[in-house]
């Protein structure tokens, strides 16, 4: 058995043993993908997991800060899960993917005839959160006016919805992240140093991938179990030297790069085969920054007269692949190659490729 496979059997039976919340029912309750931020040998992730124990039960307010792709909001779940207000609502909003006005409205609702359109009251997550967690994801994204409406709730665990003047009362623990640095937001004049504090009761600090590599063995087996199941694919683990290659490269996107890579590699590798580096989607620059020494056979060289056919051929080939793997349903297939299932069929028509289950040529 690989070392690192009987590291990750182990992590997980002891993790069940004595897991924050002291029970084998997180993988239950949360899924597969919850598990891994307890899949760990890093003393720093250690640290976390025993400061989220000692702070989960409490109602502070915890800000986690880390890069993009760490694992933050993963981390505010595990809070959520082992907490007092655990069959309460965990309500989560994406502060940066919203404009301030439609941040607003989403965080605080609206009345009835506030505006264009508002044909009844809507609720907002505030109240939707009421007695349980409210996940304010990329809060330093959040611009200063809705950080000053959001100072106040925190303060008084109170708002007006949009449009109202009537003031309603919640419940809610908030939870935030940012992939910023807050501080020096702060001294930047970006961001109000009276709510960081009201934010920054507990702070979690979650490394960066580069900073943990003796856990990407055990993070890269599990994803590569996860997938194996869900594509029902036969894969025997990896090769020393894949192992070697992801070990020695820098992740800048972290674990959600590891596990987008893994994926692929889980999809591309043939069944009852071990994953190979010609299995990882790593562009020449990483291959070769990551250690590779050898010249992958399936590494596409251009030139001005073929360019084009190898590209195709690279492209036709993972379509059908995915398509196999998906046993030749369209809309899964596009899923795991990451396109919408209208892109995905032109392409099928592009290359002319037919199956004998669909009711006519595609």
């Amino acid at each position: 058995m690989d070392t690192y496979t009987g590291e990750l059997d182990s992590g997980i039976r002891s993790n069940d043993e004595s897991s924050p919340g002291g029970n084998s029912d997180w993988n239950k309750e949360f899924g597969f993908d919850y598990y891994y931020p307890i899949v760990s040998r890093s003393p720093l992730i250690k640290d976390i997991l025993s400061l989220v124990k000692k702070v989960a039960k409490s109602n502070a307010s915890i800000l986690i800060q880390g890069e993009t792709g760490t694992g933050k909001e993963l981390i505010a779940s595990l809070v959520q899960f082992i907490s007092s207000r655990s069959h309460q609502p965990f309500i989560k909003v994406n502060c940066a993917a919203l404009p301030e006005t439609l941040l607003e409205t989403e965080l605080f609702g609206h009345e009835k005839g506030s505006f264009t359109g508002a044909y009844k009251t809507g609720y907002g997550k505030f109240e939707q959160a009421d007695k349980g967690t409210l996940f304010l994801d990329e809060i330093g994204d959040m611009n200063l006016s809705m950080q000053a409406k959001i100072l106040r709730v925190l303060q008084d665990q109170e708002f007006n919805r949009v449009g109202g003047n009537k003031p309603i009362r919640v419940n809610v623990r908030i939870i935030t992240a940012t992939n910023k640095d807050l501080w020096n937001e702060i001294q930047k004049g970006n961001f109000r140093d009276d709510l960081y504090y009201r934010l920054n009761v507990v702070t979690i600090n979650v490394p960066p991938l580069r900073e943990r590599k003796e856990d990407i063995p055990l993070i890269a087996e599990f994803f590569r179990r996860k997938f194996a199941s869900e594509l029902r694919k036969n894969s025997r683990g990896y090769t020393e030297e894949t192992m070697n290659l992801l070990k020695n490269h820098s992740w800048p996107g972290n674990i959600r790069e590891l596990k987008n890579l893994v994926e692929r590699a889980v999809l591309m590798v043939d069944d009852g085969k071990m994953i190979t580096p010609g299995d990882l989607y790593f562009s020449g620059k990483d291959y070769f920054a990551a250690g590779g020494t050898d010249r992958r056979k399936d590494v596409i060289t251009i030139d001005d007269e073929n360019s084009n056919l190898k590209l195709d051929s690279l492209e036709r080939k993972a379509i059908i692949k995915a398509l196999e793997t998906s046993n030749w349903i369209q809309k899964d297939a596009a899923k795991l190659l990451g396109v919408s299932a209208r892109s995905l069929n032109y392409k099928i028509k592009y290359h002319n490729i037919t199956h004998s289950s669909w009711k006519k040529n595609t």
